[in-house]
């Protein structure tokens, strides 16, 4: 096994994800959190779920 030591600066995100909100659940998500509710994310392969919580991260 070879062990490989990387820098972290060399995968610093410089620009925001892209994300297109197409509702309120921008708005549904800070409620969520502010109120420390866990939140559910469903739906199909490739509607957007990991960019988005990319985007809110």
């Amino acid at each position: 096994m070879d062990a490989r030591v990387f820098k972290p600066e060399t995968y610093l995100i410089e620009q925001e994800p892209y994300y297109q909100p197409i509702g309120s659940e921008i708005q549904l998500f800070e409620a969520a959190y502010h109120h420390q509710l866990p939140l559910l994310l469903k739906g199909p392969t490739g509607c957007g779920k990991t960019r988005f919580m990319e985007y809110m991260a």
